[in-house]
């Protein structure tokens, strides 16, 4: 799975792997989270997600938090929260462009 495309785009796992990351989860977390927000149309598999989790803390984007229980926490950092608002406004410009062409095709 690439996490980032060289136009800049995040493929929807990360995306809302990211959304989820605004406060610190664990793994099984963010998967019910996920699921949750999207109404069930999201659904993270367990390699899926750990493999996203790996890359992007070797990006840099998350962290491990240090905990004393046996699952692993993580959170969103600063570079990681700049990916995500690049990619909303690459998702708005794109929404805004698809209305606007749409309503000129209307017309």
């Amino acid at each position: 799975m690439t996490q980032q495309s060289s136009t800049g785009a995040l493929t929807e796992a990360v995306y809302y792997i990211l959304l989820s990351l605004q406060v610190p989860r664990h793994g099984y977390g963010i998967m019910q989270f996920v699921q949750e927000l999207s109404h069930g149309r999201v659904q993270l598999a367990p390699g899926t997600l750990y493999g996203a989790l790996s890359s992007l803390v070797e990006r840099g984007w998350i962290e491990a938090l240090e905990g004393t229980g046996r699952k692993k926490e993580y959170e969103i950092t600063e570079t990681g929260r700049e990916a995500l608002r690049s990619e909303l406004r690459r998702l708005e410009e794109l929404v805004q462009h698809g209305h606007e062409w749409t309503k000129e095709l209307d017309t």
